[in-house]
C-alpha cells in the first residue's frame, strides 16, 4: 500500500506540473497579434527562460533580455541575453541584468513593442533598488524572516525600486508595453506578481507603514522616505494577459487524481497561513476519513508562510509535510506531500516534502525529534534522512505551491 501511494503521489506530481508549463500558454497569448514596430523582449523569473522561449519560437523579436534564477537557464537563445541571479534575495546581477533591460527599452518609438514575460521570483531578479543593494538585501532578508507574505513583501519592495510599482512601464514610454504573467499569488494580484514593474500599484504609502511598523522594520532614514514616495495609479501604455494560476495547478492534480481512482476535493486555492498550520490541518482531514470505503485525495493550493525561529534549513512545503507528519503517523493507508510548482522549496534543491504513516517512526530511529526539528526550521536534514525529500529539478513554471492528501480504501 505504501508503496502504491508513493507511486501515484508522483504521478500526480508529474502530469500537474506538465500541465502549467508556460509554452502552450504562451503560444496562445501571441496567438494572431502582430506588432507595427519592432519587438523587444524582456523576461523575468523563475520561469523566464522558458517564457522567452516559446515566445521567440512564434515571433521575430530584434533583441531581448531574460532574467532567471541560478541553474534555471536552458540553453542559448536567439537574439536574446540571458543572466541568472539572485533569489529570494537580490544580488549584484539582479541590479546588472536589471540594468541591461532598462537600456534595451530606452529610446524606443511609440508604435514600438516591449514583450514583457513575467513569472514568480521577478521581485528579487528583476531590480534597480533606489537604496544600497545591502540594504536591499537585509530589508528583504528581514521580511522573509519574520513570516511576511509575498503581498506585504512587494508592497515594501515596491517603494524602493526603480523598476516595481508600474515603473518599469513608464520608463518604457512612449512605447507599449504587451505584458504575459504567470501569476505566483493567490488571487493573481497584477499589482503583486514581481512587485507589478508595468501595473498601476493599487497599496498605498499608508500600507507601508503599517507593515514596517508590524514587522519592526530597521530602516534607514532614506529607505523610510521612499515609503512616503507614491507609486503609480494610471498606465495607458500597458496590456496585460495571465497565462496561469494556482487554480489551473490545482485543477490539473484534480484530473490526475480522478484518473488514478481517487475521489478528488479541492479544498481550496488560496491556501495562506503557517507552513506548520497548514500541515496540521492536513493531517487532520487524513485522520478524519482515515476509514474511507473509496479512495480520496483532498488538494490545496496557494503559499503558506515560515516564522524562522531556527537556524535550519528547509522551506515552507518541507515543512508542511514535516507537520502533517506528526498527525498521520500510524495510518498505514495515508500519505500527504507538498511542493513548489516551480521546483525549489525555500533555499534548497527540494521541490517540496512527502510523508506518510511511517515517517514519523523512522525519523525517531534516526534520532530526530520532529518538534525540535520544526522549532529549528530544519525541516529539510530530517526529511533528507528518511527519503522524504521530492526533487524534480527546475521546471520551468511558477504558479504557487500545492498539497495533497491521498488516502486509500481500507
Amino acid at each position: 500500500m505504501r508503496e502504491l501511494l508513493h507511486r501515484d503521489a508522483q504521478t500526480i506530481i508529474r502530469h500537474s506540473i506538465q500541465a502549467v508549463l508556460p509554452d502552450e500558454a504562451v503560444r496562445r497569448a501571441l496567438e494572431g497579434r502582430t506588432f507595427p514596430g519592432k519587438v523587444v523582449l524582456v523576461a523575468a523569473g523563475k520561469a523566464a527562460w522558458q517564457m522567452a522561449k516559446a515566445a521567440a519560437d512564434v515571433i521575430f523579436i530584434e533583441k531581448g533580455v531574460v532574467i532567471t534564477k541560478y541553474g534555471h537557464i536552458g540553453g542559448v537563445l536567439e537574439n536574446l541575453y540571458c543572466f541568472e541571479a539572485g533569489h529570494p534575495v537580490p544580488d549584484e546581477n539582479s541590479f546588472h541584468a536589471t540594468h541591461a533591460a532598462l537600456e534595451l527599452v530606452s529610446g524606443l518609438a511609440e508604435n514600438d513593442t516591449v514583450l514583457f514575460l513575467l513569472s514568480g521570483g521577478g521581485s528579487a531578479l528583476f531590480e534597480q533598488p533606489l537604496i544600497s543593494g545591502e540594504e536591499l538585501q537585509d530589508i528583504t532578508s528581514q521580511l522573509l524572516a519574520c513570516g511576511a507574505n509575498i503581498v506585504e513583501i512587494n508592497t515594501i519592495r515596491k517603494r524602493l525600486s526603480a523598476v516595481k510599482g508600474g515603473r518599469f512601464a513608464q520608463r518604457c514610454a512612449p512605447a507599449r508595453v504587451f505584458s504575459i504573467v504567470l501569476s505566483d499569488i493567490v488571487g493573481d494580484p497584477l499589482d503583486m506578481i514581481a512587485s507589478g514593474p508595468a501595473y498601476a500599484d493599487t497599496s498605498t504609502c499608508a500600507d507601508a507603514l503599517s507593515i514596517a511598523e508590524k514587522y519592526h522594520l530597521r530602516l534607514s532614514d532614506p529607505a523610510r522616505k521612499l515609503l512616503l514616495q507614491e507609486t503609480p495609479k494610471e498606465l495607458h501604455n500597458v496590456e496585460t494577459v495571465i497565462t496561469g494560476s494556482v487554480r489551473e495547478l490545482c485543477s490539473a492534480a484534480a484530473r490526475c487524481c480522478r484518473e488514478l481512482d481517487y475521489e478528488p476535493m479541492v479544498l481550496t486555492d488560496r491556501l495562506s497561513c503557517e507552513a506548520r498550520e497548514a500541515g496540521s490541518f492536513l493531517g487532520a482531514i487524513a485522520k478524519s476519513h482515515s476509514k474511507c470505503s473509496r479512495p480520496l485525495a483532498f488538494l490545496a493550493g496557494g503559499e503558506t508562510v515560515v516564522h524562522l525561529t531556527g537556524k535550519g534549513l528547509g522551506g515552507r512545503n518541507q515543512e508542511l509535510a514535516l507537520a502533517a507528519a506528526a498527525h498521520i503517523t500510524g495510518l498505514e493507508h495515508t500519505l500527504v506531500f507538498s511542493l513548489g510548482s516551480d521546483g525549489t522549496d525555500g533555499p534548497t534543491d527540494a521541490a517540496g516534502g512527502i510523508v506518510d504513516g511511517t515517517t514519523l517512526m523512522r525519523l525517531e530511529e534516526k534520532g530526530f525529534n520532529i518538534h525540535d526539528v520544526l522549532a529549528e526550521n530544519d525541516a529539510y536534514h530530517a526529511l533528507k534522512s528518511v527519503n522524504g525529500l521530492i526533487f524534480t529539478g527546475p521546471t520551468g513554471t511558477n504558479v504557487n505551491d500545492i498539497s495533497v492528501v491521498l488516502i486509500q480504501a481500507t
